[in-house]
């Protein structure tokens, strides 16, 4: 029989605390991703600033305040500090810093002799931990030695370090604290002190034990901060222990701090000590970077993220759930009765249009809507019916309307879609920038899961244009280039609908503002405000040879600028195609749906 015992909590993870759920996770870096930033950057600003933004909100799906939370939580301790006003038991839990002399201001006096019994456990200590810094390498001290310096010398060190490193680290930051202290004092105080503390040292003839273990200090963590003024304004308060104590604890705040910030090069959660958090902050902060560190890991092995850290990329699979949740935001609000090929057929679900009723079946089953022309599936239907029990006496099964189920079917026609989008740094400047990314990722997504046979390029442009591949288009980031080049954008749409020349061809451009870039003769860029006679030339003998393609352009226009309006005009009356001009705040879901009305005309 299994026996199962319990005990008291003692501490560190909470148990009861609900594990990382992955695709929420996804769900929340995927809003930083479709707000238009690039996937390193929305995980960084996840792990900064938790689920749902700034501040400490509730965590049903195991994560929930970020770093910036537990970072303005230290600030506001090493304000505390600084200050003087420090509540009541803040040093209660600070290891103490054994044989510090306390502060007063009167005049140097004779230093008062050390007990004998006391000096000479003082030297053992030094000569027995400089023997070991000494031997230190590869395997040396032994643990045995450790362990036996810690039995004689122990009571030294109630930080309890488990390793020489420990005691290394323990006393390297006790001096650093103390000479930062010391720093910080007034000039004849730090003077008077000094001498008191040299004359102390020299009469108990500890200075050559304390002046190499010094020097090892210094060798082995050049890190530390050994210099440098801290201030303390609450200086007057505390006694040169407590200070001491006090400047100590400014510093591991401070290294917590710039831990937390993530803000440098290489960056890593692992940089942050967690006995530090969990010393400064309480083990429920210690917590919040384990879920954290658990939060990526777990994205990660969930197949959402790939890539080093510096450069993590969303997976496959996690573009096409983003690219699923970027359609559905942007068809959010559309009628379904618009998104039905013929007035009928329909979504599997709210928001996803579904395929025509023509052509080959996809494999996939849909529920069948009243007047829906598509072939039923018979296995589908069946399966529907036993699973809600619709069997009937004599083995007979009775199949009710809520069971039926049609076969997908693709469009007979397949097309060349071309989404031509302006990234130059105006539409950063007019908030604009998400909402193409978002639209761009829905209407590839669109194509790829209801037109598998079209084929899609979304071309991005500013002072030059550039092909953005689908698996690419999570990374786009608003980049600070000015110029608006739209005829060497219409060049590479021209070149995809010249490689499907029996493909149906639909174009759909996206701006806020007329040409002002195109490709010279050399192969470089030409920008000009406003824009050049050249520009506007070369551009609309690209929209020519798009008329001769017989490609009509439908160009949706950002801001109502007379220019822009006028030379849009002059594009349709040229071309033949469409001119809107819808609220920018909602033109991802026009530019979809005009796509689907142009879609479903197709034959």
């Amino acid at each position: 029989m299994d026996r199962v015992r319990y005990a008291a909590y003692q501490g560190g993870p909470d148990p009861l605390a609900p594990p990382v759920n992955p695709r929420a996770a996804l769900d929340e870096l995927g809003r930083g991703v479709l707000a238009g930033a690039r996937p390193a950057d929305a995980l960084r600003e996840l792990l900064r600033h938790g689920a749902g933004g700034d501040g400490p909100p509730a965590a049903p799906d195991g994560f929930g305040a970020g770093l910036a939370e537990l970072r303005r939580r230290v600030r506001e301790r090493i304000g505390q500090i600084r200050s003087g006003g420090v509540p009541d038991g803040w040093f209660a839990d600070l290891p103490p810093i054994p044989d510090r002399p306390s502060g007063h201001r009167s005049q140097p006096t004779a230093p008062e002799r050390i007990p004998e019994p006391d000096v000479e456990r003082v030297h053992a200590m030094l000569t027995a931990l400089n023997a070991l810094l000494v031997t230190g390498g590869p395997g040396h001290p032994s643990a045995a030695d450790f362990d036996r310096f810690m039995a004689e010398h122990g009571d030294f060190f109630p930080e309890g370090p488990r390793d020489l490193g420990g005691v290394v680290d323990a006393l390297a930051r006790r001096a650093a604290a103390a000479q930062r202290m010391l720093d910080s004092l007034a000039p004849e105080d730090r003077a008077e002190l000094t001498a008191l503390a040299d004359r102390a040292i020299a009469a108990a003839g500890l200075g050559p034990g304390l002046e190499l273990l010094a020097d090892t200090l210094r060798s082995r963590r050049p890190g530390l901060s050994w210099s440098g003024t801290g201030p303390m304004h609450g200086l007057d308060a505390l006694g040169l222990v407590e200070a001491a104590s006090a400047v100590r604890k400014l510093a591991d705040l401070g290294e917590l701090d710039a831990a937390l910030g993530q803000d440098y090069p290489g960056a890593d959660l692992a940089d942050i000590d967690d006995e530090a958090v969990l010393r400064a902050l309480g083990p429920d902060a210690a917590d919040t970077v384990a879920r954290l560190r658990s939060l990526e890991r777990g994205l990660r092995e969930a197949g959402y993220l790939d890539g080093p850290k510096n450069r993590v990329r969303l997976t496959p699979r996690a573009l096409r759930r983003l690219g699923e949740t970027a359609l559905r935001d942007v068809l959010a609000d559309t009628p379904p009765r618009l998104l039905r090929p013929g007035g009928h057929g329909g979504a599997d679900r709210p928001g996803a249009p579904p395929v025509g009723a023509a052509g080959e079946p996809t494999g996939r089953a849909l529920p069948a809507e009243p007047g829906d022309e598509r072939p039923v599936d018979v296995v589908r239907t069946l399966g529907n019916a036993v699973a809600r029990g619709r069997s009937a006496r004599g083995g007979s099964l009775r199949v009710h309307p809520q069971d039926i189920e049609v076969a997908e079917c693709e469009q007979g026609t397949a097309a060349a879609v071309c989404l031509l989008v302006d990234l130059s740094y105006s539409m950063v400047r007019r908030g604009l920038w998400a909402a193409v990314k978002r639209t761009s990722m829905a209407l590839h997504t669109l194509v790829a899961t209801h037109y598998p046979q079209d084929a899609l390029r979304v071309i991005g442009f500013d002072d030059r244009a550039r092909e953005i591949p689908g698996r690419d288009l999570a990374e786009l980031g608003p980049n600070r280039v000015q110029g608006t080049n739209l005829q060497h954008a219409l060049a590479l749409a021209g070149r995809h609908l010249d490689t499907h020349p029996d493909f149906a061809p639909i174009v759909v451009v996206v701006t806020d503002g007329e040409p002002t870039a195109h490709i010279a003769r050399d192969g470089s860029p030409a920008f000009c405000w406003p824009p050049s006679a050249e520009t506007t030339a070369a551009t609309l003998a690209e929209v020519d040879r798009m008329t001769r393609r017989g490609a009509r352009l439908h160009t949706v226009l950002l801001t109502d600028d007379p220019r822009l309006r006028a030379f849009a005009d002059q594009v349709a009356h040229r071309n033949g195609g469409t001119v809107v001009r819808p609220d920018p705040a909602v033109f991802g879901t026009r530019v979809i749906r005009d796509f689907l009305t142009r879609r479903r005309a197709l034959p």
